[in-house]
């Protein structure tokens, strides 16, 4: 049931979690599948919806830094900078958990990951729930584990069916899920790319951020597991295959009155496109790829939901550029070609 997000309906979604309930939730990334941290059954629920192994960690949201304490512990210097920086936002932050909570949520690893949602209704809902007792909310992306993420209240009903408590927020304007920085091995360590980029977060932080790769010697411990970092990850139905721009044109050209069923997502309209737009399952569909990377992460989830839902068998993507404000897009796009 998709509610619109009025006083009355949060109020009511908040007493839902409170009760051990699932809900879908709008954030700035993408909606996520929400259920209180801190109740392992209801948390347990959520890895069943998703069909997502136990050991794969949930991010929790919370209303702000204030309950950061209450889940972790030990929070170094430069975590709390770049949670002045960019809380509310598109951020986890993993940290050391405090022993006793969020269990299930953790996956079995004594680190969290937390964020603090700049998405008004999220904002509106944390809130809520803190009288209530619900003290942060665990919140994985709102569909089917390694599928495609849904970006509006509608994906996620046609995700995980008509029963589920849905707040509708609007479409998501960032489009991506946060970017991940590992805060437990004495230095920044990015394990998943997002809208905000590792030159910001070094800015923020005023150290160099080290890549997921690093030489564990100079870590001292291996990477935690965290969210959105499997290898296959994001992926519609269809094959995605991404090719550069000349590649998809001589692709196109070879295959003439022959390419059916065929989804194009690239920067220009082919020229050899043979039936444009004209519906699922004939010819070739063609959705421009913006030129900006912000944009591009906006529409990205969307173009591939709708491109599955027309009934394209492959889906050929533009190669977005390789510099650092394309990262989160790229990394998203190379997970749903895996």
């Amino acid at each position: 049931m998709i509610l619109s997000a009025s006083h009355a309906a949060i109020a009511q979604s908040a007493q839902a979690l409170r009760d051990g309930q699932l809900l879908g939730l709008p954030t700035e990334t993408v909606y996520g599948l929400a259920a209180n941290a801190n109740d392992d059954a209801a948390v347990a629920q959520i890895f069943a919806a998703k069909g997502r192994p136990a050991d794969h960690p949930l991010i929790v949201h919370v209303a702000s830094q204030d309950q950061v304490p209450l889940f972790a512990v030990q929070v170094p210097e430069f975590a709390q900078r770049l949670m002045q920086a960019f809380w509310p936002g598109p951020l986890t932050l993993i940290l050391p958990r405090r022993s006793g909570v969020a269990t299930a949520s953790a996956g079995g690893q004594d680190s969290i990951g937390l964020r603090c949602p700049s998405h008004p209704v999220a904002q509106a809902l944390l809130q809520a729930c803190l009288p209530l007792g619900v003290l942060g909310v665990s919140a994985p992306s709102a569909n089917r584990f390694g599928r495609v993420s849904p970006t509006t209240a509608a994906h996620v009903q046609s995700e995980l069916g008509p029963e589920l408590l849905i707040l509708d927020g609007g479409e998501c304007a960032v489009g991506i899920e946060s970017t991940i920085i590992d805060c437990t091995r004495g230095e920044p360590v990015l394990l998943r790319p997002g809208h905000i980029t590792r030159a910001q977060i070094e800015a923020a932080c005023g150290r160099a951020v080290l890549g997921k790769d690093a030489p564990q010697a100079a870590l001292g411990q291996p990477a935690p597991r965290a969210s959105g970092t499997l290898a296959s990850h994001y992926a519609p139905r269809a094959k995605v295959r991404l090719l550069s721009a000349p590649d998809i044109a001589a692709k196109l050209q070879a295959l003439g009155p022959h390419a059916n069923n065929l989804g194009v997502w690239s920067a220009e309209r082919p020229a050899s496109d043979p039936v444009m737009g004209a519906g699922a399952g004939a010819g070739v569909l063609w959705r421009e790829q913006a030129s900006t990377a912000e944009q591009a992460a906006h529409d990205l989830f969307s173009v591939l939901r709708d491109l599955d839902a027309r009934g394209v068998t492959q889906i050929w993507v533009q190669l977005p550029p390789d510099t650092p404000e394309w990262e989160g897009v790229r990394d998203r796009l190379e997970r749903a070609a895996a």
